[in-house]
């Protein structure tokens, strides 16, 4: 792992550098728990529409910095953004996520943009300008992209489903017609991310929610090997980029992601093995996470056991504490201030 002299304890971590007290953010920090953001949210209309108002997008991006004081911000946006600049209908009806109109069948795919306009990500790029003029020097600004194979999960539904299997079998049945998308995705997530680092960010975040539901094989094929292609294509641009995978759920194929990905840390959930962890994933990269989100809903002496149980896994090396996946939108705000207090109450 590299060194790097950074004033950003979240940066040094990337960098190989472990910390006394780890840094902390939560994924989905900027959300519906908080009342402000519910505020701001309502103000605004649409999901999109507060993704895509550079003003609003940056304000619920700080929100939880100024309340919490996290190590970390993350841009304010969603991971469906790529295919709306690839030119796909993308929207959100509340109560039921995300609709896309389907990828599914191969003569649908052939008609797909490969060349997305970032015209319409402006705004995104906006919202990360205004944040980092205002953020404090040691916080660190996260910048990120849904993986390929999520993305195209939906893209290919037209929606979530409980195992994603219209993509997998669309994959299985026409993995040539799934690469297409594939492909379109792995060149635009490039070209976003670079954007995204060019407005400012400091680090790189790639979502993989649904790693966990591939066999070893399709993982490798479908997962890993676009993931490397965006790292190395970032790389190539920018090569002190810090990049952060998340394949969730990928288990004891982690160590494989990280031989074959090239990231520079493993963001992991809370089902991940300890010992498999250390000994084959923090050996070679920075660990993420990984507290269970249902423990932070707890709160009290179970959230107190759980954060002991995260730090003592991870924290004699170079460890980011972090949710293992993003917090619920009914987590009492209390109890994620016990959680941060713990944490920086921590010297290892």
């Amino acid at each position: 792992m590299n060194q790097t002299v950074t004033n950003k304890p979240f940066i040094a971590v990337l960098s190989g550098q472990r910390q006394a007290v780890p840094p902390i953010w939560m994924m989905r920090q900027a959300g519906r728990y908080l009342p402000e953001y519910r505020e701001v949210r309502a103000k605004a209309g649409g999901f999109l529409d507060l993704c895509f108002s550079p003003e609003l997008a940056a304000e619920v991006t700080l929100q939880p910095i100024r309340r919490f004081g996290f190590d970390a911000a993350i841009i304010f946006s969603d991971i469906l953004v790529v295919p709306y600049a690839l030119g796909r209908s993308v929207r959100f009806e509340v109560g039921e996520g995300p609709r896309l109109e389907p990828l599914d069948t191969p003569e649908k795919i052939s008609a797909l943009a490969t060349e997305a306009d970032f015209s319409k990500l402006e705004p995104v790029f906006e919202a990360l300008r205004r944040v980092r003029g205002v953020l404090a020097p040691s916080t660190a600004l996260i910048g990120f992209c849904g993986a390929p194979w999520t993305v195209a999960t939906y893209m290919v539904a037209g929606q979530g489903t409980p195992d994603q299997a219209p993509a997998r079998l669309l994959a299985y049945r026409h993995p040539e017609a799934f690469s297409k998308i594939i492909d379109a995705l792995v060149g635009t997530s490039i070209a976003y991310l670079l954007k995204q680092l060019d407005a400012g960010a400091d680090a790189l975040q790639i979502f993989d929610t649904w790693a966990g539901v591939l066999s070893p094989r399709e993982f490798a094929r479908w997962s890993m090997e676009p993931t490397r292609r965006i790292v190395e294509g970032v790389r190539s641009a920018r090569s002190d980029a810090k990049i952060i995978g998340f394949p969730r759920g990928a288990g004891a194929l982690l160590p494989s992601y990280v031989a074959a990905t090239g990231v520079d840390a493993v963001s992991i959930d809370w089902t991940a093995e300890p010992k498999l962890i250390r000994e084959q994933v923090q050996s070679k990269v920075a660990v993420q996470g990984n507290l269970d989100p249902l423990a932070l809903i707890t709160g009290g002496a179970a959230l107190d056991q759980a954060v002991d149980d995260v730090l003592a896994s991870y924290a004699q090396g170079p460890h980011i504490f972090n949710l293992g996946h993003g917090i619920l939108p009914e987590t009492p705000i209390a109890h994620v201030e016990q959680m941060v207090a713990r944490v920086r109450a921590y010297r290892g």
